[in-house]
């Protein structure tokens, strides 16, 4: 297929270009380069026959139509979006903009795109909207997991500016005939993850010996799935999911933060024993963050039985090789806690 992806600079978003280029698809990326953008994420592929880039917004109708235009894509795989809860505490305007704004600029550029297709390519043609299970609120302990008829309860900016884009793309499909496909997964880690997010903070932390910062009692509860799958139960969809039609997408590896952050601890202790005791006497619970939500949790039956897709990595094998790839990758990492802004934000600004 050719596939428009947006967002392919980012964490999830180039893990899904990289794999659909080792599948054979021809990827248009286009990505604003926001902070947590980085193309060194695609440096492998950056020179392949089948890859354009253009650095763009999402916002940019103009932009946007001419990529239709002259790309003529087969399929849209969204992905840019502001994802990180904390920054949309602090400040929730580029969380509206970009997830809400934006993901409406794109809708009506792939509508304008869809329309003037001819019938043949209209049948094959699809919008591909990749979210969030943070959509659906906070549950209980005992309560059953989330699945796709689950009532939205966004909590956050984050979530809620999320849930806002997941109905303008339901709104397309029903009102316009778009043919579209949403998507909502659980927490996602693995290779290339900006160091703003709870596992790199942990593993970087822990490199540097600084405090280790935990939320509260550290007994919320999150489902982790590796980003590798991630990518692949993407492209899954997008080439076997039915029109209209919503698959949640998790890891089958639900732990509260402090099993997770403890797991990431021993694995250090095996991998780079630079201390006499464990790194897990660097865990320091903080204060809460405002409306943290308890726990998510993902029934991913439907695109199981469906779509035939399971995740392939479970249990600490995919935090082992994620750690594997940070000890392996500073030159990656290095100069993003070497920025003023990121180096602030996480408190281990290097020498």
């Amino acid at each position: 297929m050719r596939i428009l992806i947006t967002g392919g600079a980012g964490f999830i978003g180039s893990a899904v270009v990289r794999m659909a280029i080792a599948k054979g698809h021809t990827i248009f990326n286009i990505d604003k380069l926001t902070y947590a953008a980085n193309l060194e994420n695609l440096k492998d592929i950056s020179d392949h026959q089948n890859y354009s880039f253009l650095q763009t917004d999402i916002c940019d109708a103009k932009r946007l139509n001419d990529v239709f235009d002259s790309f003529k894509p087969d399929a849209v795989l969204h992905l840019a979006a502001e994802s990180h809860v904390d920054r949309s505490i602090d400040g929730p305007d580029a969380f509206i903009q970009t997830n809400i704004i934006g993901t409406y600029t794109l809708l009506t550029a792939a509508r304008n795109h869809y329309e003037n297709l001819p019938i043949e390519r209209k049948n094959e043609f699809r919008f591909h909207h990749v979210s969030t299970d943070e959509v659906y609120g906070d549950l209980d302990i005992d309560d059953p997991p989330f699945e796709e008829i689950t009532a939205y309860d966004p909590s956050s900016p984050y979530s809620a500016s999320k849930a806002a884009s997941d109905h303008l793309v339901r709104a397309w499909g029903h009102t316009y005939g778009l043919p579209i496909l949403i998507t909502n997964c659980s927490n996602n880690y693995g290779p290339c993850q900006f160091p703003e997010k709870l596992i790199p903070v942990v593993i970087l932390k822990a490199l540097h010996e600084k405090p280790i910062p935990v939320y509260g009692s550290g007994d919320n509860i999150r489902d982790w799935i590796y980003v590798d799958d991630h990518a692949d139960a993407l492209l899954t969809v997008l080439e076997k999911g039915t029109v209209g039609s919503t698959y949640n997408i998790g890891g089958n590896n639900e732990r509260t933060n402090l099993e997770l952050v403890q797991a990431i601890c021993e694995l250090m202790d095996a991998k780079f024993p630079n201390r006499k005791d464990s790194y897990k006497d660097l865990i320091t619970f903080v204060t809460d963050r405002p409306g943290h939500d308890r726990r998510y949790a993902i029934n991913a039956s439907k695109i199981k039985t469906e779509l035939g897709w399971t995740p392939s990595i479970g249990g600490n094998d995919g935090f082992e090789k994620t750690i594997d790839w940070y000890l392996n990758n500073e030159a990656w990492w290095k100069p993003l806690l070497q920025s003023e802004m990121v180096g602030k934000r996480l408190g281990t600004q290097a020498s």
